[in-house]
């Protein structure tokens, strides 16, 4: 993981954002709410994004085109991580396993297919908004 003081001006203003939000945010939402710190163009975010993405910082979700502070420190690259993401309230809890990982690597090479990346999201509905409903 790339040191957070080695980020740019506009690297870290994207990942404070990310950080400070209760939930996933768009590049869109990102620009709106980074227009005050002198964030102007969509060009601006994408690229901090992608930056802060192949650095571990943040995480793309794909099934909602958003994305999320990376919830703890972690190595990327030796563990698999997944998403739990409440379809009520939005909360996104990110969950690390290496051993899980391993095998799903394991797996995949045994079947001869080349990979390149995985998302693994869980759609559903968070123990809160569960026990709310009850």
């Amino acid at each position: 993981m790339t040191a957070r003081d080695a980020l740019t001006k506009n690297q870290l203003c994207v990942l404070e954002k990310l950080e400070a939000s209760s939930g996933p945010l768009s590049a869109y939402t990102l620009l709106d709410q980074l227009r005050e710190r002198g964030f102007r163009a969509p060009l601006q975010v994408y690229r901090a994004l992608d930056t802060l993405v192949k650095s571990g910082f943040v995480h793309r979700l794909e099934s909602l085109n958003s994305f999320v502070a990376c919830a703890e420190p972690h190595d990327h690259s030796h563990s698999m991580t997944a998403f739990a993401i409440c379809d009520n309230c939005g909360q996104v809890t990110e969950m690390s396993d290496h051993d899980v990982g391993h095998r799903l690597d394991e797996w995949v090479r045994s079947t001869g297919f080349a990979a390149k990346k995985a998302v693994i999201e869980f759609r559903g509905v968070c123990a809160k908004c569960r026990a709310e409903a009850a």
